[in-house]
């Protein structure tokens, strides 16, 4: 009895192709590790100071609205887009908010107006989402077109409502309750951040809108053929990148007790560093929630680790951008080992989607 043995090219390119299947499925692990390795680095620049009960308490305060946006901004870029606006619009929404309590009590506000205000903010962002959805879906305007305006336009509003001046007038059931308190010792920003990853993680992972969106991703034409509204699903899209954003605006305003106009004017980078740090190609199709929620804590832990060890805030933005860069050179690199492992004959398109996986809308 004899035996086929496969050809040593295609022996080479199924162990190649293993190999890079295996480093892959390891890239959450990558990330986490890169996140000790750093937390280690700066325990050891600054002992005492960085990785206490206290610091690591205030670090995910920080972070938390930043991990509230990036949730929103994951889903935009397994669509193969980009939302460069979360920021502005975390500035709006708070804006908004603010200005409704300005003028309903102020800081002695009850806590069925400090709801509404909410309720305000959350919209506020939704629409400014949804719009920019529609933008991107019906107008076939290009997502960083369309969001960068958006970044413009949101701070524009931001400026004309308040005249460039922050309003404090915060009510004190909000800044004592969402702002600084919390359970068991935990506070209710990071308790929100976290609830927002957890729940909207498993809808990516488990539901037919997480479904629908690594398909549009992966292969929007194909996803049409398989019967996905995909202009719809774009523009819901969008509309919760604003709402989350909106969410994070509200927790900003909490904790800060006011609106902080001119503090958020990076946040697009940071959020796109960290999703895009957790495995998420900016090219669609590939990400998950778990890798985001790791990777938004590196730009995190990064500018706090610098600011504590004394490098200079201009020189953190640097850092965080470069990180950026990096992640990205990592996800092309991905892309181009893939393609080398697969043989011409192998080898799918760089999207594809299964249309039986896919139930119609």
């Amino acid at each position: 009895m004899t035996t086929t043995q496969a050809p040593p090219a295609e022996k080479t390119s199924r162990d190649y192709r293993g190999q890079l299947e295996r480093l892959l499925r390891g890239q959450v692990t990558w990330t986490f590790l890169a996140l000790v390795v750093l937390c280690v680095w700066f325990t050891i620049q600054a002992p005492g100071k960085f990785l206490t009960l206290t610091a690591f308490s205030l670090i995910a305060q920080n972070a938390s609205w930043f991990l509230v946006m990036a949730v929103g901004q994951t889903f935009v870029i397994l669509t193969a887009g980009i939302d460069l606006s979360v920021g502005t619009v975390l500035v709006l929404s708070g804006v908004v908010a603010a200005e409704f309590y300005s003028h309903h009590g102020g800081q002695q506000a009850s806590v069925p107006v400090v709801l509404l205000g909410i309720v305000f903010a959350l919209a506020t962002g939704a629409l400014a989402g949804a719009l920019q959805g529609f933008l991107v879906a019906k107008g076939k305007v290009p997502p960083l077109i369309v969001t960068l305006a958006g970044f413009g336009a949101a701070y524009g509003v931001s400026y004309l409502i308040t005249g460039g001046s922050d309003i404090s007038s915060v009510p004190n059931h909000l800044s004592s309750s969402i702002g600084q308190s919390g359970v068991l010792g935990i506070p209710w920003l990071i308790i929100i951040a976290f609830a927002v990853a957890l729940v909207f993680g498993l809808v990516l992972a488990y539901t037919r809108f997480g479904q629908y969106t690594y398909a549009i991703g992966s292969n929007p034409e194909a996803a049409i053929r398989a019967g996905i509204n995909a202009d719809r699903h774009l523009m819901k899209v969008y509309a919760l990148a604003g709402l989350l954003s909106g969410t994070a605006g509200v927790m900003s305003l909490a904790f800060f007790s006011n609106t902080t106009i001119t503090g958020h004017q990076t946040d697009n980078l940071t959020v796109i560093t960290g999703v895009v740090l957790g495995g998420a190609s900016l090219f669609g199709g590939r990400g998950t929630m778990l890798g985001t929620f790791i990777g938004i804590f590196i730009p995190a832990f990064l500018q706090n680790g610098l600011n504590i060890i004394g490098v200079n805030e201009y020189w953190q933005y640097v850092a965080t951008a470069a990180v950026l860069v990096a992640a990205v050179y990592l996800d092309q690199l991905r892309i181009r080992l893939r393609n080398r492992a697969l043989s011409p004959t192998e080898a799918p398109p760089r999207r594809t989607v299964c249309r039986e996986l896919i139930p119609h809308e």
